[in-house]
C-alpha cells in the first residue's frame, strides 16, 4: 500500500510545503507522496469525507483558512491545538475500529523553534501583528519564551476572538489595539511577529520607516511569498534582525514529518538539511 499525504488549502499553489515534506521523505527513504489540494471550508467536510474511506493515508499539513474549520473535521483533538482552537496538521492512525484522525498543532513549535533558531532565548515585549489562528499559536510561541503580555494589532478589532480566547486559555495578558497605531510600537519591541498576508503590512511598513527609528529587536514575518516583504526589508535598514517566514514553515514541518513518518530520532539534523536545500534555506549549524 502506498502512503500518502498532503497539504489542504486556498490558495495553495504557492505552498512550499511539498518541496519540504518530499525531501525529508526521500532523505528517510520513505515512499510517501506528499500533494497540494486546493480546497475551501465549504468543500472541507466532503473531501475529509472522501479521505477517510482512502487508504495510505498518513497525513494532513492544514493552511489558511482552514486552521479552525478542521477542529470539527477530526475525531480527536491533542495538546495546545485543543487549547488555541486551531488545527494545522492531522494524523491518521490506524485502529480495530477503523482509521481515527488526529488534530493537533505543530506551528506553535515552528516560531519557538524559528525563533530561537535566530538567537531569541526570551521575548520581554512582544507584538504580534494579525489576530487569526496563526497569531494564536503565535501568543502560545510567545508564552513558551516566557512572555506575560502581548499587544495585537489587529485591522478589525472586533474580530479577535481567537487571538483573544488564546491568550485568556494560557494565561497571557492581551492588549488589542488597532494596526494603525501599530509602527511606533512594533519597532521598539524586542519580537515583532507579523501574520498578516502578503503585503498586507506594506501600510505598516512604511509608517515604520517614516519614524527614522533603529529597530534593534527581532522580526518573524509568516508571508514568505514575495520575499523580502516590504516590512521585512524596512525592518533589516533599521538594524534588526529579520526571521523569514520560511523559518517558521521549516520548523512545523519538521515536526509534521516526524510525525507522519511515526519516526522521530531518525529525523534528525542530516534531514532538516535537505529540507533546507529544498526550499533555498541556509543549512543548520550544529
Amino acid at each position: 500500500m502506498s502512503l500518502r499525504a498532503a497539504v489542504l488549502g486556498h490558495p495553495i499553489s504557492h505552498s512550499k510545503s511539498p518541496a519540504l515534506h518530499l525531501a525529508a521523505y526521500g532523505r528517510l527513504g520513505i515512499g510517501m507522496s506528499y500533494t497540494a489540494i486546493d480546497v475551501t471550508e465549504e468543500l472541507l467536510p466532503a473531501l475529509m469525507g472522501q479521505i477517510r474511506d482512502q487508504p495510505g493515508w498518513r497525513g494532513l499539513s492544514v493552511t489558511m483558512p482552514l486552521k479552525t474549520a478542521m477542529l470539527g473535521q477530526v475525531d480527536e483533538v491533542r495538546g495546545v491545538a485543543g487549547t488555541l482552537g486551531v488545527v494545522n496538521t492531522v494524523t491518521f492512525e490506524d485502529q480495530p475500529t477503523g482509521t481515527r484522525t488526529v488534530g493537533s498543532n505543530t506551528d506553535v513549535a515552528g516560531i519557538v523553534n524559528a525563533l530561537r533558531h535566530a538567537g531569541v532565548a526570551a521575548a520581554p515585549s512582544a507584538v504580534v501583528l494579525g489576530g487569526g489562528g496563526t497569531a494564536a499559536s503565535a501568543v502560545a510561541a510567545l508564552q513558551q519564551l516566557g512572555t506575560g503580555h502581548v499587544s495585537v494589532f489587529v485591522r478589525d478589532t472586533a474580530r479577535t476572538g481567537e487571538v483573544c480566547a488564546a491568550a485568556e486559555s494560557l494565561g497571557v495578558e492581551l492588549e488589542v489595539r488597532n494596526l494603525a497605531d501599530a509602527a511606533r510600537p512594533a519597532a521598539a519591541a524586542d519580537v515583532v511577529v507579523s501574520t498578516l498576508p502578503p503585503r498586507a503590512a506594506d501600510g505598516l511598513a512604511a509608517g515604520m520607516a517614516a519614524l527614522k527609528t533603529t529597530m534593534p529587536g527581532v522580526l518573524l514575518d509568516v508571508a514568505y511569498d514575495p520575499w523580502p516583504s516590504l516590512i521585512a526589508s524596512v525592518w533589516q535598514a533599521g538594524g534588526g534582525t529579520v526571521v523569514p517566514g520560511l523559518e517558521m514553515l521549516l520548523y512545523q514541518a519538521v515536526e509534521q514529518v516526524r510525525l507522519f513518518t511515526r519516526l522521530d530520532e531518525e529525523v534528525n539534523a542530516s534531514v532538516i538539511d535537505v529540507m533546507c536545500d529544498a526550499v533555498g534555506l541556509p543549512r543548520r549549524v550544529l
